[in-house]
């Protein structure tokens, strides 16, 4: 069981089961991934919203657990050896999610870190560009006068959808006929591009069929709908 006393940010976000795993997150394309994830393998966990509009992801406690200031963040009580774990960056969440589980990464070597590669491709690339043209294009940056960024992360945001696209020929999955880690990282950040951002006219999605199809499919699976609205924001 958690020991809260080791934990600053306890103080802050109380774990009322503390024998579950700890998600300390936010709706968002990388937050997500998390919440999609433990959906998906059924982990008993607890989610504490962390709101990002309010600064909390500076506050010391929430610093203590990562240092970088970011969601989503984890503790799992019941970490290797049966110790609690901390642990940062949501990529490496789904890591150890998926191993601890046994579930969404294949047990085959060469699969498994081809697997790997998909997620190291949208915590590299589709994350980072996708989040620039957002920037660029629904929020602060469409006030600059210079486009020359917004017309970069356009065409890169373009190119990387394309390379889903050929990925996704003759496959069903990232990985083929088995959903992985790789479609998981991946289904919020290409869900918010055409939704939350507003860019589907802008980057040409529906030129991009099988990106297309496959996003309806991960969107249809249950555990999915569900992790996208976890933790529940506020009203």
């Amino acid at each position: 069981m958690l020991d809260q006393t080791q934990f600053p940010i306890t103080k802050l976000w109380p774990a009322q089961h503390p024998e579950r795993l700890q998600l300390y997150s936010l709706p968002t394309p990388n937050g997500v991934k998390v919440s999609i994830m433990l959906e998906e393998i059924g982990l008993p966990y607890e989610a504490h919203l962390i709101d990002i509009g309010k600064n909390e992801t500076w506050t010391p406690e929430f610093l203590s657990l990562n240092p970088n200031g970011k969601i989503p963040s984890i503790i799992d009580p019941e970490g290797p050896g049966g110790k609690p774990l901390p642990l940062f960056e949501s990529g490496a969440i789904l890591l150890y999610l998926a191993e601890k589980s046994g579930q969404f990464l294949p047990q085959d070597p060469a699969q498994r870190y081809e697997t790997i590669q998909w997620v190291f491709f949208q915590m590299a690339a589709v994350g980072p560009m996708f989040g620039q043209l957002g920037f660029f294009h629904r929020f602060a940056g469409r006030e600059y006068e210079d486009k020359r960024p917004l017309e970069r992360y356009k065409n890169e945001s373009k190119r990387l959808l394309g390379v889903l696209e050929s990925r996704l020929e003759g496959r069903e999955w990232i990985m083929g006929e088995d959903y992985t880690i790789a479609d998981i990282s991946l289904l919020g950040w290409v869900r918010n591009l055409i939704g939350f951002y507003e860019a589907r006219e802008l980057v040409e999605f529906d030129s991009f069929p099988r990106v297309g199809q496959w996003l309806e499919r991960g969107l249809a699976r249950p555990a999915v709908q569900r992790g996208l609205n976890i933790p529940a924001r506020n009203e």
